[in-house]
């Protein structure tokens, strides 16, 4: 068991942010769970002693984020590995993932196991300590869906907690841990409620129409997932990119109704609460953004919902254009957009 804390040192993050902005900062790994209780007990004596200049920022695996060249925050980089079957119940498996593994390779993981459930958000980048951070989703269904529980360190507090989804206040791209903000919750584990009586989901109509898929089959559903995923969107390996810049807007349902009228193709989602979600992507490719380039960052040509890095960017050029963006859909339809990746100055 380790009794001190991780230790930070002056690293190059470039390469740990999908967007690869240029950025240097003070980083330690986690890589040990029993060392952070030592990072708490470092914490609140930096606190007390009124050094806490620098705040934490916990980071995964860096695919929704837009970070400055020498961001004012220390970088706590989350490393921890393993996947177990955690318990068993008649309707589920309860799997367990530590919370640096990757998510993709953890859903491709389940499935070889033969725990069906999580297809549908296969090939999402990033950590699965990050994943119930941003409740991610794709293709019909949301990580709150499947979760079972999260075990995260309160660093204010300096205990361990388990949340059931109730506790987590999940809603769409959004959690307690992004509302609390960056330095306060370390999720070390994450727990997934697993269906044995599997169902797919195939609503998403991308997905529905895929030619030839096997719909009794979840690995073909994941294998389609992915297709689909690669031919709509850019690798960050390739062309750095934070996947969906922008959230797809929900308003009012009146609004939604007269825009309707004005924009008949425009594309909307009625939501349970009355509401109607709009896709972003179809907003701003109207507003003439799809393909287009604002210095060395645009948006992407296949998908206009992904911003792009050509190559030297820096943050300052990404925020840029995400406001050019914004600016020019709020004119147009009047409906505000909100970015999904977390902005780190």
């Amino acid at each position: 068991m380790s009794t001190q804390p991780p230790v930070f040192t002056d690293q190059d993050l470039q390469a740990r942010n999908t967007l690869g902005l240029p950025s240097r900062a003070a980083v330690a790994v986690l890589d040990d769970e029993s060392a952070v209780p030592a990072l708490c007990a470092a914490l609140a004596a930096s606190q007390k002693d009124q050094q806490a200049d620098a705040p934490l920022f916990v980071l995964g695996g860096g695919s929704n984020l837009v970070i400055a060249a020498r961001p004012r925050h220390c970088i706590l980089q989350v490393a921890l590995r393993g996947i177990r079957l955690w318990d068993e119940t008649a309707d589920h498996w309860i799997v367990e993932a530590a919370a640096g593994e990757s998510w993709h390779g953890f859903v491709d993981h389940c499935l070889a196991q033969g725990w069906p459930g999580l297809e549908n958000l296969a090939l999402i980048p990033g950590t699965v300590g990050a994943a119930p951070v941003q409740n991610i989703g794709a293709y019909g269904l949301e990580l709150d869906q499947r979760l079972h529980s999260v075990v995260a360190w309160d660093l204010h507090a300096g205990r361990e907690r388990t949340l059931l989804p109730e506790e987590c206040g999940f809603s769409y791209r959004d959690s307690l841990f992004k509302r609390d903000g960056a330095g306060r919750w370390l999720i070390v584990r994450v727990r997934f409620a697993l269906p044995k009586a599997w169902v797919p989901r195939l609503d998403y109509p991308d997905l529905r129409d895929f030619p030839g898929l096997r719909k009794d089959d979840p690995r073909r559903i994941f294998d389609a997932v992915c297709e689909i995923r690669r031919r709509k969107l850019p690798d960050p390996a390739v062309l750095g990119n934070a996947g969906s810049f922008f959230k797809n807007p929900v308003i009012d349902a009146d609004q939604a109704a007269a825009l309707k009228q004005r924009f008949p193709d425009l594309r909307t989602y009625p939501q349970a609460d009355g509401r109607v979600k709009l896709a972003a992507g179809w907003l701003i490719e109207q507003a003439g953004w799809k393909g287009r380039r604002l210095g060395p960052v645009g948006m992407h040509a296949r998908q206009a919902l992904v911003l792009v890095n050509h190559g030297g960017a820096q943050a300052a050029d990404v925020l840029a254009l995400a406001q050019a963006v914004r600016a020019d859909v709020r004119m147009r339809f009047g409906v505000e957009l909100e970015q999904e990746p977390v902005i780190l100055d």
